[in-house]
């Protein structure tokens, strides 16, 4: 055998004894991971899940319109002990029994929630636990203010630290609103448990408001296991509404005392200014289980039948497209009108004769119906065509999450267009109405509500939300003219108008202090595919001061139950009336003088 091939298989012979030795190592490693050291084992991959701690990021605020906080996040704690801490087993658990009992009495004492034996035996049995799970417990599910947690760390063996008692606090941020429920639904609210947004504003710029939670690792430093920061939680950005939070308490305030004198189902109002299309209030209440009213749904936003504040539209439409004028006189009837066989009837029933500018003012159901099918010759087509061109059927940015968009279609029968005239057959929000209106007030120019001005992070501006024009115009000139006079008339003539001074005095939406202008609506309700008779719900819609609008503003109360007769008028006239009153001694336009309710101009 020669001296090559000797080496060769020396060498194989030695490669293959590494390997198998190696093999032999890593069997026998696998045997002992198996057997011996696997409690150990189990242990640490228990463990792994307190490696790593997600340092929460703090969520931004909302505020309004003056920099007041409407929705913001306070400092709040879940308390912990861990007692795996090697300084609670140094001296086989002396030092933790010499003071459970005083931890114990003072988490009693400060929390309040449990008694010191509940505390005590909570503590001893983790202490005596075999699994991480067990030994790592949360204290108490209460949550801790910043002043308890301050007292609860000058404890007995707490005030040396984490590292000798096993005590520690986990930040968690309480979601609240300074001003309670003012505008709540508007504002929207978060999850308890994953802290996103869950509706309005909280919901629609959660990407904004929740920041990026920090990371840190735990490892052991100078004999200790801390905590090391490898990633810096980074806090939400601001939402910046136009919302007034004295506006909004102005809104709330009146609504609420009207619901509950008729103990209506709910109610709303939106507040906005002309020039700008900015939503200074948005109210909600809904009645409750224990008869007090309560923000729950967001009704402003959800599309329904308008009634009669519709007609303000239907009109526009029809003097605009030349099919009356506004001194062009309809017939109405006592006993109603037919109309391909349905039977239209007034609120206030009479064998009269009015003029289109009457027509609106009285609000008759029978003369809008024949001024539109007279009008568009019964082509409903025709119609909506050009309520499509008036914009009414644009889809609009409303900012709060699942607002309807307005329904309005064709229908495929004959008849509907005599009901679309006054209000139904066509669904649209509250705000919607409004925004039409508030293009009436604006000179014919109808602009897109606007709820958020600003995102901005410290002073850092993120996203800025401008006006935007939905039609430069609305109608012709003199259209606009003859509709703004028709809504004067609703409020101030006394003899027809639906919001003006009744037989009895009553102001409804006629004021001394501000002129109003507007017009009411009242619809049957739809329950099991029906309209019941019985049951209504009315608004009013309008602007102020009519000469020269700055706001207009919307009432909605559905279904009172302790009026023998609906009036839309005294009951969402009245609302607007009171609420245009007081928003222009605030708009600091107007004073009180000499005690008593007098509106003049303020010195400059």
């Amino acid at each position: 055998m020669s001296e090559n091939v000797k080496h060769t298989i020396l060498r194989f012979a030695l490669v293959f004894g590494v390997i198998l030795v190696m093999f032999v190592v890593v069997f026998l490693r696998i045997i002992s991971l198996q057997t011996v050291h696997r409690a150990e084992l189990e242990a640490m991959v228990a463990d792994r899940d307190s490696v790593y701690k997600t340092i929460p990021a703090v969520r931004g605020n909302i505020f309004d319109c003056d920099g007041r906080l409407l929705a913001t996040s306070v400092p709040q704690y879940s308390i912990h002990m861990d007692t795996r801490v090697e300084a609670l087993h140094l001296d086989k658990g002396k030092t933790f029994y010499l003071y459970v009992d005083s931890i114990a009495e003072g988490l009693s004492r400060i929390v309040g929630d449990q008694s010191k034996e509940a505390y005590r035996e909570k503590m001893v049995r983790a202490y005596r636990a075999k699994t991480r799970r067990e030994r790592d417990i949360r204290l108490t599910s209460q949550r801790i203010s910043y002043t308890q947690l301050k007292e609860i760390k000058k404890l007995p063996l707490i005030s040396r630290g984490v590292y000798k008692s096993g005590f520690y606090a986990v930040d968690l941020n309480l979601r609240v609103k300074p001003f309670n429920s003012l505008g709540s639904r508007t504002i929207g609210g978060i999850y308890a448990q994953s802290g996103k947004g869950n509706a309005g504003l909280e919901k629609r710029f959660d990407h904004y408001l929740q920041g990026e939670d920090g990371l840190a690792i735990r490892e052991r430093m100078a004999n200790q296991w801390q905590y090391i920061p490898i990633r810096e939680e980074k806090h939400g950005a601001d939402v910046y509404t136009t919302l007034d939070a004295n506006l909004l308490d102005i809104c709330e305030s009146n609504l609420r005392a009207r619901l509950e004198h008729t103990q209506a189902d709910w109610g709303c109002v939106v507040l906005m200014e002309v020039a700008t299309g900015e939503i200074k209030a948005m109210c909600n209440l809904d009645h409750g289980s224990d008869g007090s009213y309560y923000e729950m749904q967001n009704h402003a936003v959800v599309r329904m039948e308008p009634g009669s504040t519709f007609k303000t539209v239907a009109m526009m439409a029809a003097l605009d497209d030349g099919k009356v004028n506004i001194d062009d006189t309809l017939c109405v009837w006592k006993d109603g009108w037919k109309y391909h066989g349905a039977l239209h009837r007034d609120a206030h029933p009479a064998d009269t004769v009015y003029t289109i500018r009457q027509s609106l003012a009285v609000s008759s159901n029978i003369a809008l119906a024949r001024m539109i099918t007279d009008g568009y010759n019964g082509s409903a087509k025709k119609f909506v065509n050009k309520l499509k061109h008036m914009g009414l059927c644009d889809s609009i940015d409303y900012i709060i999450p699942g607002a309807h968009q307005a329904r309005i279609i064709v229908p495929n029968d004959t008849v509907t267009i005599s009901r679309m005239a006054y209000g139904y057959s066509v669904e649209l929000s509250p705000l919607q109405i409004l925004t039409f209106y508030n293009g009436i007030a604006n000179n014919g120019k109808m602009i897109s509500p606007v709820l958020v001005s600003q995102i901005k992070d410290g002073k850092k501006i993120l996203e800025e939300f401008e006006t935007q024009t939905i039609r430069s115009s609305l109608c012709s000139k003199g259209t606009l003219e003859d509709i703004r006079a028709s809504l004067l008339d609703v409020v101030w003539d006394n003899d027809l108008g639906t919001a003006a001074m009744n037989k009895w005095r009553q102001r409804k939406a006629q004021s001394d202090l501000v002129k109003i202008a507007g017009k009411t609506g009242t619809a049957q309700i739809i329950e099991n595919g029906k309209y019941q008779s019985h049951k209504h719900r009315m608004s009013f819609v309008g602007y102020f001061p009519a000469e020269n609008p700055q706001y207009t503003c919307i009432c909605v109360i559905h279904n009172p139950h302790n009026r023998g007769a609906y009036d839309s008028g005294l009951d969402c006239g009245s609302v607007v009336r009171k609420i245009a009153e007081k928003t222009m001694v605030y708009s600091s336009e107007y004073t009180i003088q000499s005690g008593e309710l007098v509106m003049v101009p303020m010195k400059r």
